[in-house]
């Protein structure tokens, strides 16, 4: 149940990410060429979101794989 759970949660972290990554390149085309500070701020905070989702993934995969690890030695 719980890494069913936790399957689901990863899931979702991935739709999140595919929409952030479009809103990142949705962003980039229409802010091609700006040199603003706020432009690159913006980029950097998404890429940034990015990442964060990307070690949460591996966060609970983690949590998974020990809780595996812990039912095969029962």
């Amino acid at each position: 149940m719980a890494n069913e759970k936790s399957l689901a949660g990863i899931a979702a972290i991935t739709q999140a990410s595919l929409q952030l990554d479009e809103a990142r390149t949705a962003l980039l085309a229409a802010t091609q060429g700006s040199s603003q500070a706020d432009v690159a701020q913006a980029q950097g905070l998404l890429t940034e979101a990015l990442q964060t989702l990307a070690g949460a993934q591996q966060s609970i995969q983690a949590s998974i794989n020990s809780a595996e690890g812990y039912a095969a030695r029962l």
